[in-house]
């Protein structure tokens, strides 16, 4: 059975239509033999009754009455009526008033409890064959005969058998003829359909590696959905490309004066037969090595975003643990131990539709950049208003200059930062996680004059506005 659907999951969409409609043409088949077969015998017998009860009337006419008694000279076209079935049995019985047998084939016998039947059908057996019997009564009411006569006229099967399987055969040419026309049509309306796909494939085999742009959509209807899941994908891995030439195109440029710097301090300090100068030059390689470290943590943290913003599964993330994590990992211990850092989040939940790991990088950022350049107490928390939820970082600072805040969206830039080196891009990683989960960074100040850094998004099961 395994191995039946595996192959079938290989088998082409024409074939699969063709035996999909071939079995329905097989069930189809089979009850419109059964529903073909009884309407055939129900005509069969319809007709074949109706010469019965002609031939067993025209007997019943001709009856007379001659000194009180019936006499019977049987006409020769009621016979010629039951001649059209040649293979069939006849038989007949006329039944006087007293039941006594005038004439014909006293094995015809009425069935028994209906004795006093005068008009209809019935069936029976005649010379050991199964047969059907037709029963006219005629009254006479004279002086010397008062009573019924009744005329029993019965045919074997043979014919109505033969005519009602010849109306099924018929009808199962009508199908065959009908579904082989089906399966061919189907084939070439299949063939049809996919033509288009086939066209899709043609392109994309030969288009260059590096063509990512969108494929032409002037598909049909039933098509387009793939057509626009295929563009999708390929915008995503054009957009991961896209930052990963330029992370390590920006890598590239951050790195290169820093560690030339520290190249030329060392040889410094190499030359250097001052003790006290020494001492300088391995502060002054101290300090450029930590910075070159936040700069590197910064730039992984900034792929690592670049990454999950496109390839991670969204889930409902309830900011109030975020902002618990991010608090409780101590981090801020270490960057600034003297910073007084509080928590601030309410007992209501406030969900998101994101990425966990994406949104603690976002305000572990945050956070770095308040310790740094801000002022303390610093708080961080999470937040609701109506349909936006917020996860943010607050310090008691003017915040960061026009410039940093013009290069958001952008590509960082770190020659046209007025700050110290990386706070710029600390902020553009919040914005980057914002932007991919269909939120926003505000940067503004509240009401009690402390600047405040804030993902906002929508929150999970509200519409984004």
């Amino acid at each position: 059975m395994t191995e039946f659907i595996r192959r079938l999951a290989n088998t082409s969409l024409t074939a699969r239509v063709a035996l999909g409609i071939a079995l329905l043409l097989m069930i189809g088949g089979v009850i419109v033999s059964i529903a073909a077969f009884a309407y055939g015998r129900e005509a069969a017998r319809s007709a074949y009754d109706r010469l019965l009860l002609g031939a067993a009337n025209d007997i019943a006419s001709a009856i007379t009455v001659q000194d009180g008694r019936p006499v019977i000279e049987l006409p020769v076209s009621a016979f010629e009526l039951l001649a059209f079935a040649p293979d069939d049995r006849i038989g007949y019985r006329i039944i006087g008033p007293d039941g006594e047998t005038l004439t014909g084939y006293e094995e015809i016998a009425l069935p028994e409890g209906r004795r006093e039947i005068d008009e209809g059908f019935f069936d029976s057996r005649f010379f050991e064959e199964p047969a059907r019997f037709a029963v006219v009564s005629r009254r006479f009411a004279e002086r010397t005969l008062n009573g019924t006569v009744k005329v029993v006229v019965g045919q074997t099967l043979q014919a109505r058998n033969s005519m009602a399987y010849d109306i099924t055969r018929k009808a199962l040419y009508v199908l065959a003829a009908s579904g082989l026309a089906m399966i061919l049509l189907a084939v070439v309306v299949v063939r049809s359909v996919l033509r288009p796909l086939e066209k899709i494939a043609g392109g994309l085999s030969a288009r260059d590696p590096h063509d990512l742009t969108p494929v032409d959509t002037s598909v049909p209807k039933e098509t387009a959905a793939m057509i626009n899941a295929l563009n999708g994908f390929m915008a995503r891995l054009d957009r991961q490309m896209n930052s990963m030439r330029h992370l390590i195109s920006d890598t590239a440029h951050q790195l290169r004066t820093p560690v030339a710097a520290l190249r030329a301090q060392a040889d410094l300090f190499t030359d250097e037969p001052d003790i006290g100068r020494k001492e300088k030059i391995v502060e002054r390689i101290q300090t450029r090595s930590a910075s070159l470290g936040r700069l590197l943590d910064q730039m992984l943290s900034q792929a690592l975003v670049i990454h999950r913003g496109d390839s991670a599964r969204r889930e409902v993330v309830d900011l109030r643990d975020i902002a618990l994590d991010v608090f409780e990992s101590g981090d801020h211990t270490v960057l600034n131990p003297d910073a007084d850092v509080m928590l601030d989040i309410g007992e209501e939940p406030v969900p998101v539709l994101a990425d966990a790991p994406s949104l603690e990088e976002a305000l572990k950022n945050l956070l770095n950049n308040a310790l740094r350049y801000g002022q303390s107490p610093v708080r961080i928390g999470a937040s609701q208003d109506g349909g936006k939820a917020a996860i943010w970082v607050e310090d008691t600072g003017s915040g960061p200059g026009e410039d940093v805040l013009a290069e958001l969206g952008s590509r960082f830039n770190k020659d046209n930062l007025s700050r110290k080196a990386g706070s710029g891009l600390g902020i553009a990683i919040a914005h980057s996680v914002a932007v991919s989960f269909g939120g926003e960074l505000a940067l503004d100040k509240t009401d009690e004059g402390r600047f405040r850094a804030a993902l906002v998004f929508s929150r999970a099961g509200e519409k984004s506005s």
